[in-house]
């Protein structure tokens, strides 16, 4: 009953969704900074075990998760309080400066809280009061978090992207976004497009193209949205990949043979056509003439 009573009032759902957005986002933070650092431990961890090696570093033994140890800055150790972790404001009052050491905070924190925070208030404007807004939202801040990490990292965690290609899945057996049946083929058909491609690339050229965990986010993508939404997100991807690609080396001097991470642009792509997919479609088939 209240969350009906709370559908019926914009004015207070739509300021919560933002509020929610920030918090999330500065989890987000932690997410994107903890979590490729405790794959790295395990993966060392794993080389150890299959070595057979008894001596272990006693820094990587302690522990060292999404929730512990407790937020510090990385210069001085000191521990960030609730009061100085507050999504943005506690940015702006600490002037981006750790309280105790004055070293300078990157301004990536609040912007990516930012991000979250509007891209959710947009998401529930969008979908309104709905399931559609809810689950959107998961794929929004799993979204961010894969383009961070990629961008830092070039990893595409499988413990983000599975869980979004399941709920993909599962919320297809419900017709939340699209149907079961365009959803197994838009998850099938994600990942064989681009291992095909990976394949036929190493082999004319003998380099590998991409990674792996691209195949699995176009199939996440794919469970998402169905397999009519694979050659828009597929060619919006590429063609933003081109453009920033072209003028990084145009305008920075960046080496043409420096790897760049794909993984952000099918993350932006794969939004976008969640957002307005069905419009391009049917503006694409109207200008085609199928319409």
């Amino acid at each position: 009953m209240l969350f009906s009573a709370l559908g019926e009032f914009p004015l207070i759902y739509l300021p919560a969704s933002f509020i929610l957005g920030l918090l999330i986002g500065s989890f987000l933070n932690v997410v994107i900074y903890r979590l490729p650092v405790m794959m790295e431990r395990e993966w060392k961890t794993e080389c150890l075990e299959f070595c057979d090696k008894k001596e272990k570093d006693k820094q990587e033994e302690a522990t060292f998760n999404l929730a512990t140890p407790a937020s510090r800055c990385q210069n001085c150790g000191h521990k960030i309080t609730a009061m100085e972790n507050i999504p943005i404001i506690s940015y702006l009052f600490l002037k981006g400066a750790c309280r105790s050491c004055k070293d300078p905070i990157s301004i990536r924190y609040p912007i990516i809280e930012f991000i979250s925070g509007i891209l959710t208030f947009f998401v529930v404007y969008h979908y309104g009061y709905s399931i559609q807004a809810l689950a959107a939202c998961i794929f929004t801040w799993s979204l961010i978090a894969l383009f961070m990490i990629d961008i830092d990292h070039y990893l595409l965690p499988d413990s983000i992207v599975f869980p979004l290609l399941w709920l993909g899945l599962i919320l297809s057996l419900f017709n939340v976004f699209t149907t079961a049946h365009l959803s197994i083929i838009g998850a099938v058909g994600g990942y064989l497009f681009f291992w095909i491609f990976y394949q036929l690339f190493k082999l004319l050229t003998g380099k590998e193209g991409m990674g792996y965990g691209d195949f699995k986010l176009l199939a996440a993508l794919g469970a998402w949205m169905g397999w009519t939404h694979l050659p828009q997100i597929i060619l919006l991807s590429t063609f933003v990949g081109a453009v920033i690609g072209v003028s990084m080396i145009v305008f920075r001097g960046r080496d043409r043979q420096l790897e760049i991470p794909f993984g952000p642009y099918l993350a932006v792509a794969g939004w976008i056509s969640l957002i307005w997919g069905e419009q391009i479609n049917q503006q694409y088939l109207h200008l085609a003439g199928f319409s």
